[in-house]
């Protein structure tokens, strides 16, 4: 069973930065993409980004291209997310999880059971 720990949120001013890590285990299926995906109060969970496992392709929402950039280190079995110039409606709870897709424009996470996620918070 896959099991996902995301890490690094905090409280930002508007302009900062900050770096999430996904540490995951148990993953058996290298196919996937993996991905991270946002929910903000009162909104549907979203795709943010997705990296393949040779690192060789990225996939970004339009909302933070040329902001975040994701990145994965295999031999720790963690994915990153460097977030620069942040913005208030970059405040949400981030998760990681195998990523599917895309369909369009969308992406959905592959397992049903989420991690706790981390909470990021842009203030203005």
């Amino acid at each position: 069973q896959v099991q996902l720990a995301e890490s690094g949120g905090g409280l930002v001013q508007a302009g900062g930065s900050l770096r999430l890590s996904c540490a995951f285990s148990g993953r058996t299926d290298s196919s996937y993409p993996m991905g991270w995906f946002r929910q903000a109060p009162g909104k549907e969970r979203e795709f943010v980004a997705a990296i393949n496992w040779s690192g060789t392709s990225t996939y970004y929402v339009d909302s933070v291209k040329g902001r975040f950039t994701i990145s994965r280190d295999s031999a720790k079995n963690t994915v990153y997310l460097q977030m620069n110039s942040l913005k208030p409606e970059d405040t949400a709870v981030y998760y990681c999880n195998e990523a599917v897709g895309p369909y369009g424009t969308r992406w959905f996470g592959r397992y049903a059971s989420w991690g706790q996620g981390t909470q990021v918070t842009v203030s203005s």
